[in-house]
């Protein structure tokens, strides 16, 4: 079965054009109920499976974060903020101190 596909084969489509338009008529009521995953990164590290495997309760791990450094906020595994910790109602926070704009947002995912 040969299942080479040749040019003349190939679907055809236009170009894709920027649609100056397209931010006014756009309704996001579509998407607002979409659950996205929300993470905060405190810092990385990277260490041998042998200091891994001694860790227990107790063990301390040093991240190549410095303290005081703003944390690092993802969405879908896409940096969109960083900020700090906060306690609220007795519960933790973060406080977001910069805001990646949405130009920048969009560069980083290609």
């Amino acid at each position: 079965m040969n299942t080479a596909v040749s040019a003349d084969d190939r679907a055809a489509f236009d170009a894709l054009t920027p649609d100056a338009d397209a931010g006014a008529d756009m309704n996001l009521d579509v998407i607002l109920d979409v659950s996205v995953s929300l993470s905060l990164e405190v810092g990385r590290t990277r260490i041998p499976i042998r200091n891994l495997l001694q860790l227990n309760q107790g063990s301390v791990v040093e991240l190549e974060r410095a303290a005081g450094e703003p944390l690092d906020v993802f969405v879908n595994g896409t940096l969109i903020a960083q900020g700090e910790v906060v306690v609220v109602n007795d519960r933790f926070g973060v406080r977001l101190t910069d805001v990646v704009s949405p130009s920048e947002r969009i560069k980083r995912l290609r």
